[in-house]
């Protein structure tokens, strides 16, 4: 899928500047057509004559290619491509391109680049992590570029594993994605919904938790995942970027704007979640997250005796009830309850107690609703009042969901 496509290759000083070099064949074996524009610093860790041989053009780095007038066009490269990747890219470039700082040839690319932007961070993790640095990124994603990150897929924002730059063929692969049409929409359908979350972070959790009770045995319910994957598909639509926190589930999701991060307990489920709200405008909490865990988990499978099993079981974290405390003026946090009974009460007991904006209320006693279904039927509770929607497709209600949110932002 990138055969004929036009690729600008930017290369800073890093020292995985010479994983550039995989890069390069990977897009020329696929059938691209490679650019190189390098820093002056990226000369230094590798050599133009190298690249120039694998892309059989010449390298860009200055702004004047002799001493006779001629010059290199930033404006005409811009025009050019069919894609911009920068791998690896250093703190300094983020920082330069974040800020609009043209003091190279490779920042004027950028600036007049019309095409989609891939960025491959490399940098040591303290560097990643600062704050300044995770500024950079947020400002670079709102302006619709696209983070290349190891376990990440596009538009990452959490901390974990960050800063090493991602494989060169998992590089090539996220380009070979976007333009099969894997993960993108079509620029028509783009078009036609609306983006009033463009620039956000939306954190959603989905799914169930599953707690061991030994090496084969585990205390979980029935999630599917399904409301919270459409909630996620739902605000990428709408221009969101999206960190998917996902219980065990058999979900794929579409959306390049999503990243996912896998979790099976209740434990990794909060230590994801504190994480990433942090870089979060909205958190919508709609994964079955297990109340109780066993106190201890038995470290071979448990064996049939003749006396009755007992299990003791401990509190796990209450997710909500930490973001609640934590949630600043900025953010924006929606719960979810699924009840059996006294639902109004319930759902308002909980929107109160863990400082929600609104609670997505759906109850057991609404058959073919709820767990492992398609479809759903929801009452939105808030300090203003009481909505109750019919019954859905999943994806109808994430859109109802996402517009309540959307008023109150």
């Amino acid at each position: 899928m990138l055969k004929g496509k036009k690729i600008v290759l930017g290369i800073t000083g890093s020292i995985a500047a010479y994983k550039a070099c995989y890069i390069i064949r990977g897009l020329i074996k696929r059938g691209a057509e490679v650019q190189v524009v390098i820093t002056p610093a990226g000369k230094e860790f590798i050599t133009p004559i190298t690249l120039s041989a694998l892309t059989q053009k010449p390298v860009i780095s200055e702004f004047f290619s002799q001493r006779d007038g001629t010059w290199n066009s930033h404006v005409t490269l811009g025009l050019w491509a069919d894609a911009m990747l920068i791998a690896p890219c250093t703190a300094s470039t983020l920082g330069k391109m974040a800020n609009g700082i043209a003091d190279n040839m490779l920042i004027t690319t950028y600036l007049s680049m019309k095409a989609p932007v891939f960025i491959a961070p490399a940098m040591d993790l303290d560097m990643y992590a600062h704050p300044s640095t995770q500024q950079n990124i947020k400002r670079l994603e709102s302006f619709g570029n696209h983070f290349v990150e190891p376990q990440s897929g596009f538009l990452a924002s959490g901390l974990e594993g960050k800063g090493r730059m991602e494989e060169p063929d998992n590089i090539v692969k996220v380009l070979e994605d976007y333009f099969s049409g894997v993960g993108q929409q079509s620029k028509e359908h783009f078009n036609d919904i609306s983006q009033d979350l463009k620039g956000k972070h939306v954190m959603i959790t989905a799914g169930p938790t599953y707690e061991k009770i030994d090496p084969v045995r585990f205390i979980g319910n029935y999630s599917s995942g399904k409301m919270g994957f459409a909630l996620a598909e739902e605000c990428a639509r709408r221009g969101a970027f999206v960190t998917l926190i996902a219980g065990p589930v058999t979900l794929n999701t579409k959306s390049e704007k999503i990243k996912r991060i896998d979790v099976e307990s209740c434990e990794e489920m909060h230590e994801a979640a504190i994480k990433e709200f942090e870089f979060s405008d909205v958190a919508i909490l709609c994964a079955a997250v297990a109340d109780f865990r066993p106190a201890t988990i038995a470290n071979h499978k448990i064996k049939r005796e003749k006396d009755n099993l007992v299990i003791s079981l401990q509190p796990t974290h209450d997710i909500a009830a930490e973001l609640g405390r934590r949630k600043t003026e900025r953010q924006r946090l929606i719960g979810f309850a699924l009840e059996t009974n006294d639902e109004n009460t319930n759902a308002i007991s909980k929107l109160k107690r863990k400082n929600l904006d609104f609670i997505v209320l759906n109850s057991l006693r609404n058959k073919g609703t709820c767990f492992g279904t398609d479809e759903n039927k929801i009452s939105i509770i808030s300090a203003e009042g009481h909505k109750d929607f019919p019954k859905k497709q999943k994806e109808a209600v994430a859109t109802d969901i996402i517009s309540e949110l959307v008023s109150i932002m």
